[in-house]
């Protein structure tokens, strides 16, 4: 199966598991587990920081899968922050040529970071999945991974 296809597949079985929930750490925390089930061990980190409600600036761990997270990230450091900043996907080749990258855990060696936005376009967390391989992502897991998080809170 193509990874394209791959996705594809995991996509609607995500969106039929959380079909109805109504709370988001249910719904990341789905997401969290079937991609990283889906993808190990090519995804080694798999989770969610969220925007802190108290700290508009501030990103905090929420539901993952894997070793343990950063606590908390501001949205002016790392790659986690420049996806927030930027609304944009930040997809890492090579984290140790990231001046400002945040080591959580110092196996990870590429990284992908999506934006996940509520119902209302604001954005509400940024899905990390960090990889011990490098360059780990590419245009498929981009595009595989915006199609989840487009749904995830739709």
């Amino acid at each position: 199966m193509s990874k394209s296809a791959q996705y594809a597949d995991l996509h609607q079985q995500i969106n039929a598991v959380i079909a109805g929930e109504t709370s988001r750490t249910a719904r990341f925390a789905t997401a969290a587990c079937l991609l990283s089930q889906a993808f190990a061990p090519r995804f080694y980190w798999t989770g969610f920081y969220e925007v802190d409600p108290d700290k508009e600036d501030e990103l905090v761990v929420g539901p993952y899968q894997g070793t343990l997270g950063c606590l908390r990230i501001a949205f002016s450091r790392g790659v986690c922050g420049a996806a927030a900043r930027s609304g944009k996907t930040q997809l890492v080749a090579d984290v140790h040529a990231v001046a400002d990258h945040i080591a959580c855990d110092s196996a990870t060696n590429s990284e992908i970071v999506v934006p996940v936005f509520d119902e209302d376009g604001k954005l509400c967390a940024v899905l990390d999945i960090d990889s011990t391989q490098a360059n780990a992502f590419d245009e498929d897991d981009k595009a595989g991974l915006e199609a989840i998080c487009a749904d995830l809170l739709a």
